[in-house]
């Protein structure tokens, strides 16, 4: 049994996949720096927990864990990510994540879930699980807390600025169907383009600006 770790930072991954094998012996740690290879690698060999970041090169860890649970619905899923938007904690959760760390865990701390849910537990951060009780989602204000899986996947990367066509490929839809959803982001945001999507990814978090 091996754990996929899957991040497009191939230095924080051999930090990470060093930590892991030092303290979980017998248990190999295989890399992937995208979803796309993440797939590849699971149809190649299932492992028994994937490690999964959000924000990841062509589709997201979102996107990712969607189509690996769909394929293989007992398959474990713990998100490591710096993005912990308790709308995007909730997606993960929905998409079939068995827990969510935030990048900023002590090693112990993500050694500690690793294990609880290899064992078949759920593990999410303190932090985290404490903010998601206390904050139900009719009364949060998160802007994009509204958003279903697809649209959340859509709009992150039409604020990367990728094109719809683009979109339409990688997600393996029409380039209609991405125009359709295009207007209800629109709509449900409150924004009148493109540029105000950007602009809110950026206020959220979700996207950097390059200094």
């Amino acid at each position: 049994m091996a754990i996929l770790l899957v991040d497009d930072h191939p230095l924080l991954r051999l930090g990470l996949a060093t930590t892991l094998e030092q303290h979980l012996a017998q248990m190999p740690v295989r890399q992937a720096g995208s979803g796309e290879e993440a797939l590849q690698q699971v149809q190649v060999q299932v492992p028994g927990l994937v490690i999964m970041d959000f924000d990841l090169p062509g589709i997201s860890g979102l996107e990712t864990t969607r189509r690996l649970r769909q394929r293989l619905p007992h398959l474990r899923v713990l998100f490591l990510s710096e993005h912990t938007e308790l709308g995007l904690v909730r997606q993960a959760l929905e998409a079939g994540a068995c827990g969510f760390l935030s990048k900023s865990v002590a090693p112990e701390t993500l050694i500690e879930a690793v294990r609880r849910s290899l064992a078949g537990h759920a593990y999410i951060e303190q932090g985290l699980a404490t903010a998601l009780a206390c904050q139900p989602r009719q009364s949060t204000c998160d802007r994009l807390d509204g958003l279903t899986q697809r649209e959340t996947e859509i709009f992150l990367m039409l604020a990367k600025g990728t094109a719809l066509r683009v979109i339409a490929q990688q997600l393996c839809i029409s380039s209609k169907t991405v125009s359709n959803h295009l207007t209800l982001l629109k709509s449900k945001l409150q924004v009148s383009g493109q540029a105000e999507l950007v602009h809110l990814a950026i206020a959220s978090g979700l996207v950097k600006v390059a200094a």
